[in-house]
């Protein structure tokens, strides 16, 4: 099998464990504390994933990316599946973080696996998105799986055992699969590597639109599953489906996007409509209750990630048409955008919750999202 094809499959099995809990996790969550604290927990393992970021590329040049990935695998199982047998409430919080911190480290091993096989950056484009794409389809795959597993009921044990039980391809398949991996080059040290960004224009910029877009990504599974489940009061049985259609867009919308933007018209244009729709659907969210007719809250969440998929898309294309598999500190500062979103989102918003309501939540992270993506994007350079 082609390394790309493999790294694609890993991808859907690697992304369909996460997917699984995501929705889940603030409802989980709100059966152990208080929902208004339920971030905190979330938070707590973004500040494990930024601990151990700086030291990942090291770590990968001592083992290698691909068995990197099936060691954090299979840890990450484990946890998982202990999970799923009920542990009392403050070791369930202690791994509920750690689930959230293994995950961005296995992407990243990803990454640099991914980019060895590019040798053309004219193809950067096409090859990110189409890797992205078999992630989506896991993305849509798992709310119509944890529906039919909880099937009505809140018996959250049972989405963490299929989570569990989904990895288990994934380990085989990397245990068992040998990959290219090209020799790494010599570490920098990671302060260097976030002086060099910063004085690059493209690269500045294209991390921070990475930062606002796994925001996005953290506020909104976390917010909207625990609003529109606890507040509108919609069963899973009605939100599986729902969540389902909801992100339809990654799978239909960015590889396209990602050839137009490498043939045609650039990245910026595309960016900036993507945070656009991103942020005012995402504020629309706090508009909508009881009496909300469902196509209406259908529309608004599918809007969410039709801007979440064009601003992706194009966000990925743009950084790795920038660097190279080479350059392993500069993706390990790229990805550490995920745990600093996994750790500002849960935080605002258990802010803006405590102090505020659920339409003041969804309204300032919507607008902000927003503005600052729309400013963010208009500054980087088209590459093509």
């Amino acid at each position: 099998m082609h390394p790309r094809r493999v790294l694609s499959l890993g991808n859907f099995f690697s992304c369909l464990h996460f997917y699984l809990i995501l929705y889940i996790l603030s409802p989980y969550l709100a059966t152990l504390i208080p929902a208004e604290f339920a971030g905190i927990v979330i938070a707590a393992g973004a500040v494990v994933t930024l601990l151990v970021f700086p030291f990942a590329p090291r770590l990968m040049r001592m083992t290698g990316a691909r068995k990197a990935a099936v060691a954090l695998s299979f840890i990450e199982a484990a946890i998982l599946l202990i999970l799923a047998h009920a542990p009392i409430v403050p070791l369930a919080l202690a791994l509920v973080a750690l689930a959230c911190a293994i995950s961005p480290l296995i992407a990243y091993q990803l990454d640099i696996l991914l980019e060895a096989t590019v040798a053309e950056e004219s193809e950067t484009g096409r090859v990110r998105t189409a890797f992205i794409t078999w992630g989506s389809v896991a993305l849509i795959l798992s709310p119509l799986l944890m529906g039919l597993i909880l099937d009505g009921t809140e018996r959250y044990e049972l989405v963490f055992l299929a989570a569990s039980a989904s990895l288990m391809p994934f380990i085989a398949l990397f245990a068992l699969t040998p990959l290219p991996e090209k020799t790494m080059p010599k570490l920098r040290h990671m302060w260097s590597t976030l002086i060099c960004i910063w004085y690059d224009r493209n690269e500045r910029y294209t991390v921070i639109a990475a930062y606002i877009l796994q925001f996005f990504y953290h506020a909104a599974p976390f917010y909207i599953s625990l609003y529109l489940h606890e507040v509108v009061g919609l069963p899973w049985s009605t939100l599986g489906w729902m969540f389902a259609l909801m992100l339809l867009p990654f799978v239909l919308i960015e590889y396209p996007a990602g050839m137009i933007a490498d043939r045609w018209l650039g990245d910026k244009e595309i960016m900036i409509s993507g945070f656009l729709i991103m942020g005012i659907a995402f504020t629309a969210i706090g508009l909508i209750t009881m009496q909300t007719p469902i196509l209406i809250v259908l529309f608004i969440l599918i809007a969410t990630r039709v801007g979440a998929a064009l601003a992706e898309a194009t966000i990925e294309g743009h950084f790795f048409r920038c660097v190279s598999e080479r350059d392993v500190n500069t993706v390990s500062v790229f990805r550490m955008c995920r745990p600093i979103g996994a750790l500002t989102a849960p935080i605002a918003g258990s802010f803006l919750l405590f102090f505020g309501s659920y339409g003041l939540l969804f309204f300032v992270l919507g607008a902000g999202i927003a503005a600052l993506g729309i400013l963010v994007s208009s500054k980087i350079l088209d590459i093509r």
